[in-house]
């Protein structure tokens, strides 16, 4: 068998399980959003096509954490099955020694590398943008849809609105009432003859802006009993519609938004220390996970080859927390960088950098057949603690 038809059926055993732990992993994820979903359906009206088109622009922040994962779990189940099949030992016997065998393995991480780094440079930060204008939009809509001539809407936190009339055309509202109590110690009733709202996507924000009204307001915490009116032209009011939809401190994380170059222009044109510090954060960032597949490519040969000698679904759950190891340390190593304790080109890159030095470590001492201690250490633990247990029972 030549060199090239092994490297084909080795390309071959990867692809099919990376496929499907992409698609396990990446309904896994989707699963997460389903409460909010559901809200959005059931108390908001919001159409499937919306709903699904939502869905499409959260895929990308997904992917760029399940390709790393699928790939790792391919190479592990393909190459335990090498190994739990005596596959591995036969190529060895027939000259083909493990460097020949991980070429293939080496340049799928190649072709992932590219895809990861697509989603995560340029796909990403855009669909990040679509997810929350559509958010809005969304909120937008349902607002208007919400407001009904002569019914209360309470659809925002402190506030309840009141229209006697609307003109769906013009967008003006007539002889509004607005209960407005977001502030507990002084609350207020607003009255207006027209009211219309002002939309700010960039900002998540609508306004709403009232005319030829007042405020009426009795302050708790005053010295004896007052009673304000406040006469206006025009008055507006600022309504957070970001925060009824998603996550308040998710939706300003505009540094995910930006693209390449708008993220290099920010970097270069800033002279605030710590908003270049985050910049230089999110660049690395992009591109460290970009590299993550080729990363992985050299601890999950050595772990699917070893961990069937240890027993089945061992391999897989030490590869499950190999990955979880890389992330907690990116994570940290991203918390660092944001903070300007150390650079981001450095501290970002320290966990590619150790992983690799790891894996060709592991790599090599499987290719001499020795056991990796990682492998062996709770088996032996085990072992231990089995005969420990035995003996006791027999001196009783």
């Amino acid at each position: 068998m030549s060199a090239l038809r092994i490297q084909r059926y080795v390309i071959k055993e990867i692809y099919t399980p990376t496929i499907l732990s992409l698609v396990i992993f990446t309904f896994v994820l989707l699963m997460g959003r389903i409460p909010r979903v559901t809200e959005l359906v059931i108390n908001k009206g919001v159409p499937a096509a919306e709903i699904l088109q939502l869905f499409a622009y959260l895929m990308p922040s997904f992917l760029s954490i399940t390709v790393p994962l699928s790939f790792l779990l391919g190479i592990l189940l393909a190459f335990g099955r090498l190994s739990a099949e005596s596959e591995f030992i036969a190529l060895k016997a027939s000259g083909i020694s493990l460097y020949t065998l991980i070429q293939p393995v080496i340049l799928l991480g190649i072709v992932f590398v590219f895809l990861t780094g697509w989603m995560t440079v340029s796909v990403e930060p855009s669909s990040k943008a679509a997810f929350r204008e559509k958010l809005f939009q969304i909120a937008s809509n349902n607002l208007s849809i919400s407001l009904k001539p002569g019914v209360f809407t309470d659809e925002f936190e402190g506030l309840v609105l009141f229209a006697r009339g609307t003109n769906d055309q013009l967008g003006i509202m007539q002889d509004v009432f607005i209960s407005d109590e977001r502030n507990s110690a002084t609350p207020a009733v607003i009255t207006a003859r027209q009211g219309r709202f002002i939309s700010d996507p960039d900002n998540l924000r609508l306004t709403l802006r009232l005319s030829d009204g007042s405020i009426h307001r009795q302050p708790e915490k005053t010295a004896k009993a007052t009673y304000q009116i406040i006469r206006f032209t025009s008055y507006d009011i600022n309504i957070d519609v970001g925060g009824t939809l998603d996550n308040a401190k998710n939706k300003y994380r505009k540094r995910g938004e930006l693209s390449w170059n708008e993220l290099n222009r920010d970097i270069t044109g800033t002279t605030d220390k710590v908003a270049r510090n985050r910049l230089l954060a999110e660049k690395h960032e992009r591109i460290v996970i970009a590299f993550a597949p080729l990363t992985l490519v050299l601890v999950g040969v050595p772990l699917g080859l070893q961990s069937q000698r240890s027993g089945k679904g061992a391999g897989f759950a030490l590869a499950l927390v190999v990955f979880l190891i890389y992330y907690v340390l990116l994570s940290f190593a991203g918390t660092i960088a944001d903070k300007g304790i150390l650079p981001s080109a450095f501290i970002l890159w320290l966990p590619n950098f150790v992983f690799l030095l790891g894996g060709s470590y592991f790599l090599h001492r499987t290719a001499t057949e020795k056991p990796l201690t990682i492998i062996t250490l709770p088996q032996r633990l085990w072992a231990r603690w089995s005969n420990r247990g035995s003996v006791s029972g027999g001196q009783r």
